[in-house]
């Protein structure tokens, strides 16, 4: 079993997520070649999870045969998703995504399932651990620098590196780049406001925006606010990054076929 590849699970959105898509066009599920891109290119199998939240036994089903959860980024989460109102800033969402990832989270985090996040995907772990956010930093936190770096509005390239990340000594974030401070891309405008139980803040940007958080234990549970799929090629610690996660994939795959073939 050690030489198979881990198979980690990606939600999917709904087209009509994402700005610019006509609602005449059929219902689908898609998701970024970059994503599938970074995981296969460090050993993962993909398998994108359609949004079946409202049938929860093939949902489970597909998380059973799952080694691992990779959140990637995209829509702004729903505010109903947190029990809060909407803000005027609160962009597109897909409330039907939410659901089904913070149903994933949850089970993952009962099983010590090994879950990566990014952008989005760190919202999604601190919201399913009971956390909140800003709906738009620019609005809501007065000291906060520019942390949306849009490519579609602006113009800016996806790999430019928008301002540094304090990474706090001793996180697994820390062991995993081996650096203090790293300089980082940036394509969001929420960010977290309450952190939720359990987890643990590892990295900080300039204005005291959380930027890396993990579980306070040993399981890989670890959320950025950056987009490193993005910085893979041109940077080895985000690609180590990913070559962990992948690692305690393989780790949780093979401690659960030893216990299953335990008489």
């Amino acid at each position: 079993m050690s030489g198979k590849r881990p198979i980690i699970g990606v939600p999917t959105q709904n087209l009509q997520s994402i700005g610019g898509v006509s609602p005449d066009i059929p219902a689908s599920w898609v998701m970024s070649h970059r994503y599938v891109h970074a995981l296969t290119s460090v050993g993962g199998i993909p398998w994108l999870i359609p949004l079946l939240g409202d049938d929860v036994a093939t949902l489970r089903g597909l998380y059973e045969e799952l080694d691992g959860i990779f959140l990637p980024g995209g829509a702004d989460i729903d505010p109903e998703s947190y029990s809060a109102t909407r803000h005027p800033s609160c962009d597109r969402s897909d409330p039907p995504r939410d659901r089904v990832e913070l149903m994933l989270v949850r089970w993952a985090m009962q099983d010590r399932k090994p879950v990566l996040g990014v952008c989005r995907g760190l919202q999604i772990i601190n919201l399913a651990a009971g956390g909140t956010l800003f709906q738009d930093l620019k609005d809501l936190l007065p000291r906060a620098i520019k942390h949306d770096y849009f490519p579609f509005r602006e113009g800016y390239a996806r790999e430019h590196l928008a301002h540094p990340v304090r990474v706090v000594e001793g996180t697994r974030l820390h062991r995993v780049t081996g650096l203090t401070e790293l300089p980082v891309n940036s394509m969001h405008h929420q960010g977290i406001e309450r952190l939720g139980i359990g987890l643990v803040a590892s990295a900080f940007a300039p204005d005291g925006v959380i930027e890396g958080i993990e579980s306070l234990n040993e399981h890989f549970l670890v959320g950025v606010q950056w987009h490193p799929e993005v910085l893979i090629d041109a940077d080895p610690r985000m690609r180590r990054l990913f070559e962990e996660f992948l690692a305690a994939a393989r780790e949780f795959r093979d401690a659960r076929s030893a216990l299953a073939s335990l008489p």
